[in-house]
């Protein structure tokens, strides 16, 4: 077992400095590659991704990694391996969005036991270690206490192939609409994870994600007071299972009830 508190100072410091290289080549690009119809990675992924690899090869050689865009890197020989998302919200940065972050969680075995967000446009960098809370820009933060969903505000996303359950995603949405406040949809999971972690937004749901996508902004959510489950009922919230619903809390089951109203169920038939 490995002390969490002692990965909070290296888990900023390499997310600061993947941070820095996403900014030099922010609203910079001279293009950008396809992995599938919808689905981008710039110069900026690869670069930040390939820093944070060599920081974590130099300074903790026995951790595993897994990274987004080089896959299995290292393999742990103590169990503690790094989920890295060197640019989470690609799209949005492709075309000069500031809705983008570094996302890095840490697990011990099977469990999340630190995590950073770090939005360099946006002057933001949520940190949380198992035990000790959660933080944005050193302050530390709750999740809301919105007890009714008619007052909640949630944000989701969409799969890259979802030609398929366009109509479910749809049902879901009308529910969530029609229940809500609102839905927003911002393009990164992670930021959408750290900000119903520091109350900005009550409700994340999504499908289809990969566990660089949500390791940190779980751990985030949780350690902010916050609940993280999958979205249909007897499925746990874990970075390696591929749908999210993270509230508050308060209203998760009703806001769960809400997403059956929608057909959940049959984006996994």
């Amino acid at each position: 077992m490995i002390d969490p508190k002692s990965l909070l100072q290296p888990l900023e410091e390499v997310s600061l400095l993947a941070g820095d290289i996403l900014m030099r080549h922010f609203r910079n690009l001279d293009g950008y590659e396809r992995k599938g119809a919808v689905d981008l990675v710039t110069v900026a992924d690869k670069e930040a991704e390939d820093a944070i690899v060599a920081y974590i090869k130099r300074h903790f050689p026995g951790h595993g990694i897994l990274g987004e865009e080089g896959g299995e890197q290292t393999v742990s020989n103590n169990g503690v391996r790094w989920i890295i998302d060197p640019l989470d919200g690609t799209t949005n940065f492709a075309h000069g969005m500031r809705q983008f972050a570094v996302s890095i969680g840490i697990m011990d075995g099977e469990e999340i036991v630190a995590g950073c967000v770090h939005a360099p446009s946006l002057e933001e960098t949520f940190l949380a270690v198992k035990g000790n809370g959660a933080t944005l820009n050193g302050k530390s933060i709750r999740v809301s206490t919105v007890d009714n969903p008619k007052d909640a505000l949630t944000v989701t996303g969409f799969p890259y192939e979802r030609a398929e359950q366009l109509k479910v995603l749809k049902d879901m949405l009308g529910e969530i609409l029609l229940a809500t406040q609102g839905a927003l949809r911002l393009g990164s999971a992670a930021l959408d994870l750290a900000h119903v972690a520091a109350g900005h937004l009550d409700v994340f749901y999504e499908a289809g994600l990969n566990p660089w996508d949500q390791a940190a902004g779980m751990i985030l959510v949780t350690e902010a007071g916050g609940k993280v489950t999958g979205m249909r009922r007897n499925i746990p919230g874990h970075p390696f299972t591929p749908e999210v619903l993270a509230t508050n809390g308060i209203i998760h089951e009703a806001v769960r009830d809400l997403l059956y109203k929608g057909g959940v169920e049959t984006l996994f038939d």
